[in-house]
């Protein structure tokens, strides 16, 4: 009876496989043609162990260039905690990636893997790393609704499978998360740095962020800002100053520690007037949330500083309707506003009718038609510039 049951689960198992397979194959776009491709390593630094020399802090990059060229600036594409650019050139149920899509929009795209992770190898010497549970994946990133620790949760409807494990679709995206360092500072540090020698590699770019790496976008835009064209931030790291815990009901919502003493990040980012320690940027909070089942906004205590770097860039924030950012990314979009950084865009998915998408969501059903929101707002604010 046990064997028999063994070979019905893994005939089913085949059996879902196969249907992704025949799914994906079934809705196989064009062929992409792409004129040239290809990888290399950025940054980071050589130090002294015991038992040798040692490189660390480097980013790998991996790039495609399309044929159709037809865009003025390369997309860079920075994943999120625990990830790697595996988010952005394919689906765990093996549909085509963002890096697919924009390719066949006319972009150049690279796509990274952060600094001590995936083919970015990682030395001991640089921190220690955590990891990412089965339990934690499903309650933040692909079943939000059974836990219910937010309230938009509920929501929930866009995870392209049954996200347990045996699940074909969950075990590829088990098998897709990778040991992060655990100090977030840290990571913050060596992609700023990483992040601004690829620019100065490859030249003006549009950086593309998702959660974690949403302090990145900041920072390197913050250290280069004549090279960064735009920002899309989907879900960026938040909310500002102060980290969110999510508790359930009734309560819903308490404010955790001050993890962004700059307002939007760790390390620092310049203001004007200019700051003399972090302690000369002073925050307040909102007295009442903007609507119901908002968490209350950290800003800057009036009269606010302003970004000095980042003003003139333009910013696309986008929040899905039923991840747990859906109750706080509003305050990032308050945040960069009071500091002056007005081309910020805000799109929540669900008023463009967009619906029950969690925090992954370049990995999700619809995945393409949140792709085809921002490629409509690069279309709309990235120009080339004129030649003199």
């Amino acid at each position: 009876m046990a064997k028999s049951t063994r070979k019905g689960l893994s005939g089913k198992i085949g059996a879902a496989a196969l249907a992704i397979a025949s799914g994906a194959a079934a809705a196989e776009p064009p062929p992409l043609v792409i004129s040239k491709q290809g990888y290399f390593f950025v940054g980071g630094k050589y130090f002294d162990a015991p038992d040798g020399k040692f490189l660390s802090g480097h980013m790998y990059v991996e790039f495609q260039i399309p044929k159709k060229l037809t865009k003025p600036y390369p997309l860079v594409m920075f994943s999120g905690g625990s990830q790697s650019g595996l988010n952005y050139t394919g689906t765990p149920d093996g549909r085509e990636g963002w890096a697919q899509y924009f390719l066949r929009e006319g972009y150049a795209v690279y796509v990274l893997d952060q600094p001590s992770r995936a083919r970015s190898a990682h030395q001991p010497e640089v921190g220690a790393v955590g990891r990412t549970p089965v339990d934690r994946a499903q309650q933040q990133f692909t079943a939000p609704e059974r836990k219910m620790l937010w309230p938009q949760a509920k929501l929930h409807t866009q995870w392209p499978g049954k996200s347990d494990p045996g699940d074909p679709t969950f075990d590829q995206f088990m098998g897709q998360q990778y040991p992060s360092l655990a100090s977030f500072p840290r990571q913050q540090e060596l992609n700023r740095d990483a992040g601004a020698a690829l620019l100065d590699k490859i030249g003006p770019a549009v950086l593309f962020t998702h959660s974690q790496s949403g302090t990145f976008g900041w920072l390197v835009a913050d250290a280069r800002p004549a090279l960064v064209k735009a920002i899309v931030a989907m879900e960026p790291s938040g909310p500002p100053v102060r980290d969110n815990v999510t508790k359930g009901a009734p309560e819903w919502f308490e404010d955790g520690p001050v993890t962004k003493p700059y307002g939007l990040t760790a390390p620092p980012l310049a203001y004007s007037p200019p700051l003399e320690k972090p302690e000369d940027l002073k925050f307040a909070r909102q007295e009442k949330p903007d609507g119901p089942d908002l968490v209350r906004c950290w800003e800057q205590a009036e009269p606010a500083r302003k970004l000095a770097n980042l003003q003139n860039i333009p910013v696309l924030v986008v929040q899905t309707e039923a991840s747990y950012h859906a109750p706080y990314d509003h305050c990032t979009v308050k945040y960069l506003r009071q500091a002056g950084v007005m081309k910020t865009t805000f799109v929540r998915l669900a008023d463009v009718g967009i619906r029950g998408n969690g925090h992954m969501l370049m990995l999700e059903k619809n995945n393409m038609e949140i792709a085809a929101v921002a490629a409509k707002w690069m279309k709309e604010n990235v120009k080339a510039e004129k030649k003199r």
